[in-house]
């Protein structure tokens, strides 16, 4: 992991929603969580950089399901031509969505991703990232997961944190894992 400034020219916040960050569903590391996630949202928007909220639509009945008090965005989004909201319905923000498009569109080549689940929709976005070409910052301290639950005959259970721990390293090789939040930076896109 490193610990230097990382310039650049995106941020996607992937699936802070309601559901995961309030009441009996939140993840143990929530209040961190919405801590790092909120001061990379304010300091994007001051450096330039587009902003792009993922928001999870869940199936009927999931806490994240849409329209429902869960599925809300937990930080406060300011559309425009540098902050969107893009709604998806796998892992991987890329699937299914304009973000690509957007972001190809804003001329950004740079990102850094944050949010829930770490092991899961992180992890697919990063990856995707990575393969189309992006340089993919992963700040350790913002993203999260639940704990895993022990599996007899498997496993203990398995902490939170080993888990978003055991999801950064294998993206650690192609992309930029930093320790903390803070060392990420921002600047505007230099628009092809």
């Amino acid at each position: 992991m490193r610990n230097r400034s990382i310039p650049v020219e995106a941020l996607i916040v992937v699936d802070v929603q309601e559901a995961s960050v309030t009441g009996d569903g939140a993840l143990p590391e929530a209040a961190r969580l919405v801590d790092r996630t909120a001061d990379l949202i304010a300091r994007a928007r001051t450096g330039g950089a587009v902003v792009v909220h993922i928001q999870n639509d869940g199936p009927a009945g999931a806490g994240d399901a849409p329209h429902t008090p869960g599925w809300e965005l937990h930080h406060p989004v300011r559309t425009g031509p540098t902050e969107a909201v893009i709604r998806k319905t796998h892992d991987d923000s890329f699937e299914g969505t304009p973000l690509g498009g957007l972001l190809t569109g804003a001329g950004v080549r740079s990102l850094a991703v944050c949010g829930l689940m770490s092991e899961m929709c992180v992890q697919a976005t990063a990856r995707t990232a990575l393969a189309l070409g992006y340089r993919v910052v992963l700040p350790y301290d913002a993203h999260a997961t639940h704990d895993i639950p022990a599996e007899p005959g498997i496993s203990e259970a398995v902490p939170a944190a080993v888990v978003s721990r055991v999801a950064a390293w294998p993206l650690s090789r192609d992309a930029d894992v930093t320790t903390r939040a803070a060392d990420v930076t921002f600047t505007a896109p230099a628009r092809s």
